[in-house]
């Protein structure tokens, strides 16, 4: 048979997690083949890149909705085991696993809501001369955007479920890879030189340090207003600073942006969505799964002296 989409793989891992023991991706994938009557051939099958099994691939995606989705706890990097929603789910016997089914739970919706509205945005309603219509690039970008969402989505999620000490460590090692603060070891030291009046740390703008920029990180679920805003820029003044970052984990209101734009020092303000774009664009949490190289005929080798 041919290898099943991963919503079709998502029943059989959660059944196999079922023992409730600690499993590795190779003991599920073992299983998974086993159970689904894959051939060597099938095993084989490998995506267009070549750098990967389809079927390890699919596994894989299973894994990261059923994970998002709270059914399955991934403890570590590789392994995973089932939770409590996941026993409740096997107890209750359903026929089928998909997105949809996976949809009725909030930290899924969550998950998925980014993503989907900036689908919605550029794919919704396609229709089958639209998409016969696009050329293989523009096809590849709109694959390329959709990975990106999904991976800058599972990002945010985990950043909000981890402790203010590992926000405050990712705060310092993005600033780095940006190439502010100096070095890890330099910009780690400044942060946690925590002063009061609202200021988080202080980072050297560049290796030199000519100038300071003066941090302010929050860990926050609900929007950040113009109040917080205000005390921050009252801080930056205490200080005689001109240039400040206020990150969060959620969202600025209108007032908090419409506000920054008005007032001296200079203020960035960098919410969720931009933060793991940074780390995205900066390699910050990720690692490169596969590099396609798109390449064009060289015309100028065809031209004869």
């Amino acid at each position: 048979m041919a290898v099943p989409d991963f919503q079709s793989l998502m029943l059989p891992l959660l059944k196999f997690s079922g023992d409730g023991k600690e499993h590795t991706m190779q003991e599920a994938r073992d299983r998974l083949a086993k159970v689904m009557g894959l051939t060597e051939e099938d095993l084989r099958e490998r995506l267009p890149s070549g750098r990967q099994t389809t079927f390890s691939n699919r596994v894989a995606w299973a894994k990261v909705y059923l994970t998002q989705a709270g059914v399955l706890k991934s403890p570590k990097r590789g392994c995973f085991h089932l939770s409590e929603r996941g026993r409740k789910i096997l107890s209750e016997a359903p026929d089928k696993i998909d997105i949809k089914y996976l949809e009725r739970f909030e930290e899924f919706q969550e998950f998925r809501q980014a993503s989907s509205k900036a689908r919605a945005e550029k794919i919704a309603h396609v229709t089958e001369s639209e998409l016969s219509s696009k050329t293989p690039e523009e096809t590849l970008e709109q694959a390329y955007q959709q990975l990106r969402d999904e991976v800058a989505n599972e990002l945010l999620h985990l950043i909000k479920g981890n402790t203010p000490e590992f926000f405050e460590k990712l705060v310092v090692h993005l600033v780095v890879a940006m190439g502010y603060g100096g070095s890890v070891k330099e910009a780690g030291t400044a942060t946690r030189k925590t002063a009061d009046e609202g200021i988080d740390g202080v980072i050297k703008e560049d290796r030199l340090g000519l100038d300071a920029i003066y941090l302010q990180a929050k860990r926050w679920q609900a929007v950040v207003g113009r109040p917080e805003i205000q005390k921050f820029v009252g801080a930056l003044h205490g200080q005689r600073a001109k240039k400040g970052v206020f990150i969060t984990t959620s969202w600025f209101s209108k007032e908090a942006l419409d506000y920054v734009g008005q007032i001296d020092p200079k203020v960035v303000l960098i919410d969720g969505n931009d933060l793991v774009q940074l780390m995205i664009d900066h390699d910050v949490g990720v690692s490169s799964a596969v590099a396609y190289q798109v390449k064009k005929v060289d015309t100028d080798f065809f031209i004869e002296d």
